[in-house]
C-alpha cells in the first residue's frame, strides 16, 4: 500500500510540476513588454544580454552588488542545492555515472551548507525590518519546507540509516514503470512526502524565480532605445508607423 500511495503521488507531483512550470513559462513568454526598461548599465548587443544573464544566473551579480551578506547566504544555498541534486542522480542511473560517483562526498557536505544558507535567509526575514514587513506566511512556509527536506535527508544519512539499495530499486521502478517495494521507514516517508509537496507547490510559489529570471525585461532587453524603436508585437498591429496599420 505504501508503494502504491507514494508511487501514485510521485507521478501526480511530476505531472503538476512539468505542466505547471510549462504553463507559467508560456505565460512569461507571451506577456508583452511595451517599454524598454533594461536596468543600466546594460548591454547594447544580444551577445551582451546573453553574457549578462549568464552572470546573473551563475553568480547572482545584481544581488552581490546590492547586499553582500544576503548574496552570501543565497549563493551558499543555491550552490549547495545544485550539488545535492546532482548527487541524487545516483538513484536514477544504473550504472552510476563516473562524475556522479566523484561528487558524492561533496554532496554530503553540501547538505549542511544548504541548511546554513537557508537558516541565514530565514533569519533575515525576522531580523531586517523592511524584509519582515513584506514577508507573508508563504515565504516562511517555503523556507520551512526546504529546511525540513534537507534536515530529514541529513537525518537519514547520519542518524537513522535506510536501505539505499531498496530505495534505488523503488526509484528506478518508477522510472521504468516496473514498481518495486518502497522501504517502509518513517524518516524516508517524511522526506519523500516533503519532496512531493515541494513538487506540487513549485508552480504556484515564488520559487518560480528560477525560470522567471530569463524573462525579466530589466535583464533580457538590449539597451538600444536610441538606435531602434522598441515596439511590442501587439502594439505594432495598430501603429501606422510600423507599416501594419489598421487601414
Amino acid at each position: 500500500m505504501i508503494t502504491a500511495i507514494y508511487g501514485s503521488l510521485f507521478y501526480l507531483a511530476t505531472l503538476i510540476l512539468v505542466v505547471g512550470v510549462g504553463l507559467k513559462v508560456r505565460q512569461y513568454a507571451l506577456t508583452p513588454a511595451p517599454l524598454k526598461i533594461a536596468v543600466t548599465p546594460a548591454p547594447t548587443t544580444t551577445g551582451g544580454v546573453v553574457y549578462r544573464l549568464f552572470r546573473e544566473v551563475v553568480f547572482f551579480e545584481s544581488l552581490f552588488k546590492s547586499n553582500k551578506w544576503i548574496w552570501l547566504f543565497g549563493y551558499i544555498f543555491h550552490a549547495a542545492l545544485v550539488l545535492v541534486l546532482l548527487r541524487h542522480l545516483r538513484y536514477f542511473t544504473e550504472p552510476v555515472w563516473l562524475w556522479v560517483s566523484l561528487i558524492q562526498p561533496f554532496g554530503l557536505y553540501a547538505g549542511f551548507a544548504a541548511v546554513i544558507g537557508l537558516g541565514g535567509l530565514w533569519f533575515r526575514r525576522f531580523a531586517v525590518e523592511r524584509v519582515r514587513y513584506i514577508s507573508d506566511p508563504s515565504d516562511h512556509l517555503m523556507l520551512a519546507l526546504l529546511l525540513a527536506i534537507f534536515i530529514s535527508g541529513l537525518f537519514m544519512r547520519y542518524v537513522d540509516h535506510i536501505d539505499i539499495v531498496a530505495l534505488k530499486a523503488f526509484v528506478l521502478g518508477l522510472l521504468y514503470f516496473d514498481w518495486q517495494p518502497m522501504p517502509a521507514e518513517p524518516i524516508l516517508m517524511v522526506h519523500l512526502g516533503l519532496v512531493i509537496v515541494l513538487m506540487m507547490v513549485f508552480p504556484i510559489s515564488k520559487l518560480l524565480h528560477a525560470p522567471g529570471v530569463f524573462f525579466s525585461p530589466t535583464r533580457n532587453q538590449v539597451d538600444n532605445p536610441r538606435e531602434k524603436r522598441h515596439l511590442a508585437a501587439w502594439a505594432a498591429k495598430t501603429d501606422p508607423r510600423s507599416g501594419a496599420g489598421a487601414g
